[in-house]
């Protein structure tokens, strides 16, 4: 009995297994993601007291993201003395939102944007200067990012 039973269990397999087989649309059954891209425009030069204009184009597809469920921008000074509250940017068209920022005082800082178009969110980081650096932001700078930087727990 033992014989005729490995024979029998191996031709069920082979039966079973031949019998599936991949749809030649089996790709597109599945959702496609469609990441959200952020191309963030920062002025190289700031100087603290004036007001800056920052500027996101938003992307999908390689196309403009005309209507973002939302897109707001957070701004932190690198050693955390100055935190600028998260604010929506406004629409100026086809896909770019814009805010203005007056920077009270010289440094480095961190801009987060936060993102959303469909089902899509990007949450990128940006660094920026704005005036004089002082030594220990220099040293900040060459260091290089930590672990967590930018993350500010908030989450949409």
């Amino acid at each position: 009995m033992k014989k005729f039973y490995g024979p029998l269990v191996a031709a069920a397999a082979i039966l079973l297994l031949s019998a599936c087989s991949v749809r030649s649309d089996a790709a597109d059954l599945y959702k496609q993601e469609a990441p959200l891209q952020i191309l963030m425009d920062v002025p190289e030069e700031i100087v603290p007291g004036e007001t800056a204009m920052l500027e996101a184009k938003l992307m999908q597809n390689g196309e403009s993201v005309k209507e973002a469920n939302f897109v707001h921008f957070e701004i932190l000074k690198q050693d955390g003395s100055i935190p600028y509250p998260m604010k929506e940017a406004q629409e100026v068209g086809e896909g770019v939102y814009q805010m203005e920022v007056n920077f009270r005082s010289d440094g480095l800082y961190f801009l987060e944007v936060h993102a959303g178009s469909g089902d899509a969110i990007s949450n990128p980081h940006y660094q920026f200067i704005v005036g004089e650096l002082s030594d220990s932001e220099l040293e900040s700078l060459k260091e290089g990012p930590g672990p967590d930087a930018g993350s500010s727990g908030h989450h949409h």
